[in-house]
């Protein structure tokens, strides 16, 4: 009789709400690591530029507050943030109840969409944008409304004529990745004139500081004129943070404090606040991330175009490449201890995605990709 009933029980999984059981789980980049034990190759003889990390590695006054911070992890955070979101709100001009903070600006992401997505609602994302867009969207149940890009870049029209009454979210990326198109401050402005006060727009900031002052957009000020704008933003990358996970968003208070709602109470980690808290004030390290990134980017592009290889301009810390047979090139690069990203996920099954790294690991990439591209 018990092993009948056994027999005849449902697999637990198949309980699970169907929209949650279809996501495909994303994809990071290779880590070192593994290519190592995969490969049998040296470690250190690998250079990972598949990320979009910051190849200057970490801001020293973070990494000093780190360290202090050490002595007190036996304790838990401070669930509030309170010096970080400080820390934010002096340097942005904005108040403190207008501070989101999250595990990495992708947990931010998730907060806006459980906030205000559910089912037989829908979010509005571009093709070729984020992958974490869809992902959120999915996990609440919500529908995604996916609209063709224009170059690789954001159709801003379409994306006015693809809202309904069903639409409550678009998630906008500025510079976007894996394309690296940048949307201009004006076009923008005019978006969000254009979107209804009831739909909420996220607008993705996370490599605002790659861009030189003149293309970043005037996004926190907006803020006081449009409450349907959230901005979110990083220090996983230009401030060399990516490993501790803190991220942050400017809101409305009173859509900040939806969002803190739904926020796990200790989501950001007490290394990494004091990190992204100290790391806000080292100026210098940003500067010199963003001359670096300058300066390899030119290489990297003109390296390419040496090669005949079309590649989409970058506004990001990356860029990406046409190869014929991606994925061929793909693991000769592997072969040769060089990580670059596919992107086929993305729509984009012929191109590959390289950050920029120090010179000599531009250098490296270029020469193992001159090796690997197929005549």
């Amino acid at each position: 009789m018990k092993a009948s009933v056994i027999n005849r029980a449902p697999d637990i999984c198949d309980l699970a709400p169907g929209y949650i059981r279809a996501i495909a789980p994303y994809q990071p980049g290779k880590p070192i690591s593994e290519l190592a034990r995969e490969l049998g190759l040296d470690p250190d003889h690998i250079i990972k530029l598949a990320s979009n990390e910051n190849p200057l590695g970490v801001s020293p006054l973070a990494m000093q507050a780190v360290q202090a911070a050490l002595a007190d992890i036996a304790r838990y955070p401070d669930g509030n943030g309170f010096e970080l979101r400080h820390a934010l709100s002096r340097r942005y001009g904005v108040d403190m109840s207008q501070i989101v903070l999250g595990n990495g600006s992708n947990d931010v992401l998730e907060l806006a969409a459980r906030s205000f997505l559910m089912p037989e609602l829908e979010a509005v994302y571009s093709q070729h944008a984020f992958a974490v867009y869809p992902l959120a969207t999915q996990a609440v149940g919500a529908t995604g409304v996916e609209v063709p890009a224009r170059d690789f870049a954001h159709d801003l029209d379409a994306m006015l004529k693809a809202i309904t009454p069903r639409t409550r979210l678009i998630f906008l990326a500025n510079p976007n990745n894996p394309t690296g198109t940048l949307v201009r401050s004006n076009e923008l402005l005019a978006f969000l004139l254009a979107v209804p006060p009831s739909v909420v727009v996220v607008l993705d900031e996370a490599y605002n500081e790659y861009l030189p002052d003149e293309l970043k957009a005037d996004s926190v000020g907006w803020l006081k004129e449009f409450p349907n704008l959230v901005v979110t933003r990083t220090f996983s990358k230009a401030y060399g943070l990516a490993g501790l996970r803190v991220g942050y968003a400017f809101a409305h208070p009173g859509v900040a404090d939806l969002m803190n709602r739904v926020r796990q109470p200790f989501n950001v980690n007490s290394l990494a606040l004091a990190a992204a808290a100290a790391g806000l004030n080292d100026r210098e390290f940003v500067r010199r991330s963003f001359e670096l990134n300058q300066s390899g980017m030119r290489r990297i592009t003109h390296g390419l175009a040496q090669l005949g290889l079309a590649f989409i301009p970058s506004f990001g810390n990356f860029v990406s490449v046409k190869v014929r047979d991606a994925d061929g090139v793909f693991q000769r690069l592997l072969e040769r201890g060089v990580i670059v990203r596919p992107i086929a996920s993305y729509g984009m099954p012929d191109y590959l995605r390289v950050s920029i790294g120090l010179e000599s690991e531009n250098e490296r990439f270029l020469e193992a990709l001159r090796q690997s591209v197929v005549p």
